[in-house]
């Protein structure tokens, strides 16, 4: 997994490990799951171990130009006229292993039934209608720990300015 910096995106490289390698990494690097990621992880998604390299840029919803925040459906929908694109659901386990340098969030709160302060959201195409599937990942360090976790919501939640998000910039891609 080389990760490098390239003008202010980060260029991961996801995929190419199989499911049980890839959570023997994040077990084996203390990263902690909650049940909603596990379920993401055990989707069809991860049978092929297929890589690509992304670059990664980090956008609120906010700097998107949604001041008042959206609903999940119309921040991607911004996001994709601004040029960005949604990451592939395989894209979460290998960002955190390589944001291991994310800042621990601002309280410990880990489920509240709103978005988690400190929060990165991989912004990814939900993998079901089901509103209690979940609907991709999110990155957080609390009290030190490194969290991978799943997150669900339905099209009405409304996502706040200052939600962060993931994207993949097809830009340049290494």
């Amino acid at each position: 997994m080389t990760n490098r910096v390239d003008g202010g995106a980060l260029v991961v490289r996801v995929g190419g490990t199989i499911r049980i390698e890839l959570l023997r990494l994040l077990r084996d690097t203390g990263i902690g799951l909650n049940t909603h990621a596990e379920t993401l992880l055990a989707h069809p998604a991860f049978d092929d171990p297929g890589h690509r390299t992304l670059r990664i840029v980090r956008r609120t919803v906010g700097q998107l130009g949604m001041g008042n925040g959206g609903v999940q459906p119309e921040v991607f929908a911004t996001a994709r006229r601004q040029g960005l694109e949604l990451c592939p659901l395989v894209t979460g386990p290998y960002l955190r292993l390589a944001l291991m340098d994310q800042a621990d969030a601002p309280d410990s709160v880990l489920s509240a039934g709103r978005a988690p302060a400190g929060a990165l959201h991989i912004a990814s195409e939900p993998v079901s209608e089901d509103v209690e599937y979940p609907k991709g990942f999110y990155l957080r360090v609390v009290d030190g720990r490194h969290w991978l976790r799943g997150y669900r919501c339905d099209d009405t939640y409304v996502l706040t300015p200052e939600q962060e998000f993931a994207f993949h910039s097809p830009e340049d891609d290494g």
